[in-house]
């Protein structure tokens, strides 16, 4: 039971070291056994917590211990919907939430061009809009679930779950890394490149140098 609080807390930590969220926001959850569930408190700075914070609670929401957190039920719905769901992560990727909010008739993240989201995630699918905390939010994922282990929220973040806490972690990870990568191709596609060059003498002498410099380490 410590290794777990404990691994909740670290996973934690990387997720706002990583700016992945900020300040109360976001969840993180693991199944301990068919009915225990470990989650984070409501209300609580992710960065700054103590793995006593953490709370309790059963798959049929009963509460054992703690405050846990009023998003409770996205996670409830996916350990009810995946029958090898041990983790959730639910964060505020920026890039993520930033897509949403751009293209609001989206339904899923584009991915024909990057052969690593195909390999590793499949499609990323939008999830429709629903209030935090309702029980609307955990009933918008049941159409995506179990097929989809990482997905968008729109307008709110993104949630992913595993069979390891680390699993679910990198899925939030790779979801933000994937939106910054489009926006990056984006932006560049729509630029007028017109970097000034060094002269070409300049350009001579400086290969000139390399050449007399041999093997040369960054």
């Amino acid at each position: 039971m410590e290794n777990i609080k404990n691994k909740i807390i670290e996973v934690c930590q990387r997720l706002h070291d990583r700016n992945l969220l900020a300040a109360a926001d976001g969840n993180v959850s693991v199944k301990e056994d068919t009915q225990t569930i470990w989650i984070t408190p409501t209300g609580q700075t992710k960065a700054f917590m103590d793995n006593r914070e953490l709370a309790c609670m059963t798959i049929d929401n009963q509460i054992i211990s703690g405050k846990p957190s009023s998003e409770r039920k996205l996670h409830l719905a996916i350990y009810k919907n995946c029958p090898t769901a041990k983790a959730v992560v639910h964060a505020h990727p920026p890039h993520a939430i930033a897509w949403s909010l751009a293209f609001g008739n989206m339904t899923e993240l584009p991915y024909k061009s990057l052969p690593e989201v195909i390999l590793a995630t499949g499609k990323i699918p939008i999830v429709p809009y629903a209030r935090p905390g309702s029980n609307e939010m955990g009933d918008s994922l049941l159409p995506f679930l179990p097929d989809h282990k990482v997905l968008i929220m729109q307008k709110h973040g993104a949630v992913a779950w595993g069979e390891t806490l680390d699993e679910a972690y990198r899925g939030i990870e790779r979801v933000e890394h994937i939106s910054f990568i489009l926006k990056l191709a984006i932006e560049l596609k729509n630029l007028k490149i017109n970097l000034e060059e060094l002269p070409t003498d300049e350009i001579n002498e400086l290969f000139a140098m390399r050449s007399q410099m041999g093997n040369f380490n960054l």
